[in-house]
């Protein structure tokens, strides 16, 4: 059988837990296509996948292959798939691991098209942060005009969408970032921005309706300081969440599910320019590793994306 490279975590820990090794080829079952990968994102999750601290949410078997979104062209069709074609440029997220690898399995309902003007690395970027930020950010309910939204982590790909989308919908949008990418997080629509390093968000913010915490931590602990009385945090960076939510109040974990139609439509937004999308750093799949460990320890200005295939 023919042999792939792929990212494989052999067990749970640091950097050297995870290693490009050779795995067996995928074969494309009923309502799947093999996609050559071109690009994959880098997101939290690979990192937090890596250390073992959401296996619970996540049980594996291991080795596994990491990464949960890619772009690149559809290679194999399978038994019953009409959607595409040997030949189609299509993106999308798995709805599970295995997505860095030079060719992966992906059920067609999980995929989208790639917009003929946008690039493998650009709709790599999309599946995870653009749906997810569109589901956290409803997830509590509607969102209302008028609201008052804080939005940590708004520069990275998850918060700048989640930016962009709460201000179409006409709320308020607070946001923590640092002072060095302000310009950033105020250019996509945010009315405030406080450098979470050098000042205290608690202390010049309050009655937030809805809190958007990708951060997690002390961040996340801090929130509820700000939220008004009917307010919610929704969180995609800690399950704990759920347990650590103050009596009375409204803390809930978010996890992304795929959605192609979505996916569809926010591509073409932003192919068309109406949203924008930020890709940060493309290394190369060697240097995957590193920039696991790179989006674990500093703080990410949009997107890092991963050039697997040529």
């Amino acid at each position: 059988m023919k042999t792939i490279r792929a990212l494989q975590l052999t067990q749970y820990g640091g950097p050297e837990s995870a290693h490009i090794s050779l795995i067996d080829a995928p074969v494309a079952g009923p309502g799947q296509v093999v996609v050559r990968v071109h690009a994959a994102g880098v997101n939290g999750l690979d990192w937090k996948v890596r250390e073992g601290y959401v296996r619970d949410a996540f049980p594996l078997a291991l080795p596994t292959v990491l990464g949960i979104e890619l772009a690149g062209v559809v290679e194999q069709v399978g038994a019953g798939v009409t959607r595409f074609t040997k030949g189609d440029r299509v993106m999308g997220s798995l709805g599970g691991l295995g997505a860095y690898a030079e060719l992966v399995a992906v059920d067609v309902a999980n995929l989208a098209k790639v917009p003929a003007s946008m690039s493998f690395a650009a709709a790599a970027a999309l599946p995870v942060a653009a749906v997810s930020a569109w589901q956290s950010l409803h997830f509590a309910g509607p969102v209302r005009a008028g609201q008052r939204v804080l939005i940590h982590g708004a520069a990275g790909g998850l918060g700048g969408f989640a930016v962009q989308f709460a201000r179409r919908a006409g709320a308020k949008v607070l946001t923590t970032a640092l002072t060095r990418d302000f310009d950033y997080v105020l250019g996509l629509g945010a009315d405030h921005a406080i450098d979470y390093q050098t000042g205290r968000f608690e202390a010049a913010m309050q009655d937030i309706d809805l809190v958007l915490d990708y951060v997690g931590g002390d961040t996340l602990a801090r929130s509820w300081q700000v939220l008004a009385a009917d307010g919610a945090i929704v969180s995609t960076a800690s399950p704990a969440i759920l347990q650590s939510t103050p009596a009375g109040r409204r803390g809930l974990w978010f996890m992304n599910k795929p959605d192609a139609e979505r996916l569809q439509q926010i591509a073409d937004d932003v192919a068309q320019g109406g949203l924008q999308s930020r890709v940060d750093a493309i290394v190369p799949f060697d240097d995957l590793p590193a920039a696991i460990e790179r989006n674990r320890t500093s703080p990410q200005l949009g997107k890092t994306v991963v050039a697997i295939s040529a």
